[in-house]
């Protein structure tokens, strides 16, 4: 089935527009990631539903979204706490969602939001919606981001790099079933669990999203980076070499053969195709 609708996984800490100089807030409103998302969901005015499912401090959270898209010129703005799998089923929930332009997965623990809202009637009617509808926008940082794929990342140690058990995975909401995300990737140097991530399931695309980067991914397939920082792309369809099946946990990993790909604002990738577009070297920074 094709796929109309589109998504926005951040790698988190996105810029909120908090600061108040006049650049800054220009560039904010230009160019801000959360900018690019009310674009994308309509422009004038778009029905914003922020989700702090995964949050410990949701009532924050939401008035950190409202007040961030207030800034772009939203006023249709609400904030949808999910916390249980009743909660999901609600009628004043599935009808908020049902009419909303946006929906916007906070960060915190990704868990939660696949404990609470996978397999509900809230999650079918987004899976719907997203497949169905051009103009529909599914947004998510960090947490946010990585339930959008089917193999989650739900943990695992940063620090034992590329050894077998650093990683635990999770069903997530299967919205981008070919891939697997992971968020703060540079930050928190992420490089060897998504190794692992793509080593356990190497006909996945693994993606890593730096902090206050995200990609605008339509149809399923067609990827554009946004934001200040960079994603790395990791194919491990082609590996010559992998031996994470037959390793205790705990046993350094062999990989070889695995491509990776560094890009930034302004490139573009094909999920399908796995075809790289990158801007010219001599083009300015967007």
């Amino acid at each position: 089935m094709d796929i109309k609708g589109t998504l926005v996984p951040i790698g988190g800490n996105e810029d909120k527009g908090h600061e108040n100089k006049e650049q800054y807030t220009l560039e904010f409103i230009d160019e801000g990631i959360l900018a690019h998302i009310v674009r994308l969901a309509g422009g004038e005015n778009p029905k914003i539903v922020v989700i702090p499912t995964a949050s410990s401090i949701p009532l924050e959270v939401g008035r950190n979204y409202r007040d961030a898209f207030t800034k772009l010129g939203c006023t249709d703005i609400h904030v949808l706490d999910i916390r249980s799998k009743q909660d999901a089923e609600a009628d004043s929930s599935i009808n908020l969602v049902a009419s909303a332009d946006c929906i916007m997965f906070s960060g915190g623990d990704q868990s939660k939001i696949s404990k609470f809202i996978g397999n509900t009637s809230l999650h079918a009617l987004l899976i719907d919606r997203y497949h169905k509808e051009e103009d529909f926008v599914i947004a998510g940082t960090s947490a946010g981001a990585m339930v959008m794929a089917k193999e989650m990342i739900a943990g695992g140690s940063s620090t034992e790099a590329f050894i077998k058990g650093a990683v635990h995975m999770y069903e997530g909401l299967g919205l981008l079933p070919e891939v697997v995300i992971d968020t703060h990737f540079i930050r928190r140097g992420r490089f060897g669990r998504q190794s692992e991530a793509v080593a356990k399931f190497p006909h996945l695309l693994g993606i890593g999203l730096a902090e206050d980067t995200g990609l605008i991914i339509k149809k399923g397939k067609e990827m554009e980076v946004i934001g200040s920082g960079m994603i790395i792309v990791f194919d491990a369809h082609n590996l010559t070499h992998n031996n994470e099946k037959i390793l205790q946990e705990g046993t350094p990993m062999t990989m070889t053969n695995l491509v990776v790909h560094v890009l930034s604002n302004g490139d573009k990738y094909n999920i399908e195709t796995r075809e790289v577009k990158v801007l010219p070297v001599d083009s300015p920074f967007i």
